[in-house]
């Protein structure tokens, strides 16, 4: 009988295997992050809710519709973090990590982010995202390398179909002309009420509309890339240079906005067509007035959200062959009470040794305890009776070939451990 409970609509949750893959998935991450240097992060689930007013942007669909905001004990308003790098920032700010060494600060984060939004495969009120950040910098080099250290973790996934839509913002000093004419433009255009408004406040948010009749009228908007000023321009073809240098592939993709409003710069989305609606699997940019936005010096940055629920829904609409390791490799069945105990011992060792192990518990008779065995997928049982313990051995039975063989007790790590390494 199950519990009369259930998670709220929208959360997203795994279980055992597809957790498993969850888990393996971001590892993975974490080895890619690590080779290039990031340190890890953990961050507070909820903040102030003034710093994403403030660094996410009141104008935003994230702010102004789909934040989890509260009132604590003490009456101060508080929201679940919507997104990574309005926090991280503020995490670097507060403990002064900008101040303790060369820059840019490098660090990477992980965990559950919430949106009220409307659930629908892909798009999760409590959902799962990797997030990467280099603050300090405005090196275009920098940029390349987290483009770089995103696309290095899809491939090392198996993932063959993703693209990179790439993009340049601009920044404070060349984006109000733009902003000017393309407000011009689409004050002329048959829109919504609610969308006119937008054009007030942020016109390039207008440019992110998925609806086939705005997108329609939106063929002729000017665009932001004829706009940049000299240095921006320089800096867009610098990171499109290096890219190029290291192979790796990006679509111009002069409409990409995002949807937030810190982005200045270079910005960029991966993209899986496989998903629909949802193919959107990650991205990132430049936010080089965020820090001043919140109250901090100037500190440029740039840093991406890599969504793990989306990119788990990619493996699996590839079929891609990535799998995690898996939680048993070997399987104990012991048969009798003294096999019971001198097996437990050995899981211990197979463990300390680096073998995901587990056994049979609860007596169970030989018939039971290889099912169990076949449903933990080992690819090896180790079989002990009471008979093997006199002779000092126990069976090791291959699970796939159903070859047997009988090894001595003090030779199975060692034997196992080869067999698991061919």
């Amino acid at each position: 009988m199950s519990s009369s409970f259930q998670a709220p609509k929208g959360v997203s949750e795994y279980v055992p295997p597809r957790a498993d893959l969850l888990y393996a998935v971001r590892e993975a991450f974490a080895e890619q992050a690590r080779l290039a240097g990031y340190g890890y992060l953990e961050l507070a689930v909820f903040e102030d809710t003034n710093l994403f007013r403030r660094g996410v942007g009141e104008s935003t669909d994230v702010v102004s519709k789909e934040m989890y905001t509260f009132e604590d004990r003490g009456g101060r308003s508080l929201t679940l973090r919507p997104e990574f790098t309005a926090s991280v920032l503020r995490c670097v700010l507060e403990h002064g990590l900008h101040k303790q060494g060369a820059l840019p600060v490098k660090v990477w984060t992980t965990g559950a982010a919430f949106r009220a939004e409307r659930p629908q495969q892909g798009r999760y009120r409590q959902f799962y995202q990797l997030d990467l950040e280099a603050i300090g910098s405005e090196d275009p080099r920098v940029d390349a390398e987290t483009i770089a250290i995103a696309a290095n973790w899809y491939r090392s996934l198996g993932l063959t179909r993703v693209r990179l839509l790439l993009n340049s913002l601009g920044c404070r000093e060349c984006r109000p002309a733009y902003r000017a004419r393309l407000q011009e433009f689409l004050r002329g255009l048959d829109l919504d009420e609610a969308t006119r408004a937008r054009i007030e406040i942020n016109p390039l948010r207008v440019l992110d509309d998925k609806r086939p009749q705005v997108r329609e009228q939106l063929a002729g908007a000017p665009l932001m890339a004829d706009h940049l000023c000299a240095a921006c321009k320089a800096h867009h073809d610098a990171v499109r240079e290096l890219l190029a240098d290291l192979g790796i592939e990006w679509e111009d993709t002069p409409t990409l906005v995002r949807g937030l409003d810190y982005y200045t710069r270079t910005t960029y989305e991966f993209d899986h067509p496989l998903l629909g609606a949802q193919s959107g699997i990650g991205g990132g940019g430049r936010y080089d007035g965020l820090s001043e936005d919140i109250g901090g010096p100037p500190l440029p940055g740039i840093g991406f959200g890599l969504g793990l629920d989306r990119t788990i829904l990619a493996l699996e609409a590839e079929g891609a062959e990535f799998a995690a390791r898996p939680r048993c490799e070997a399987f104990g069945v012991p048969l009798g009470d003294a096999a019971e105990r001198r097996m437990f011992g050995l899981v211990a060792e197979l463990r300390r040794s680096g073998i995901a192990a587990d056994a049979a518990f609860g007596g169970k008779r030989l018939k039971g305890a290889m099912k169990d065995a076949d449903r933990s997928g080992a690819r090896y049982a180790v079989i002990l009776g009471e008979r093997d313990i006199a002779d000092g051995v126990a069976q090791v039975k291959d699970l796939a070939a159903g070859e047997q063989t009988a090894v001595p007790l003090a030779d199975i790590v060692t034997t196992l451990k080869e067999r698991l390494e061919k």
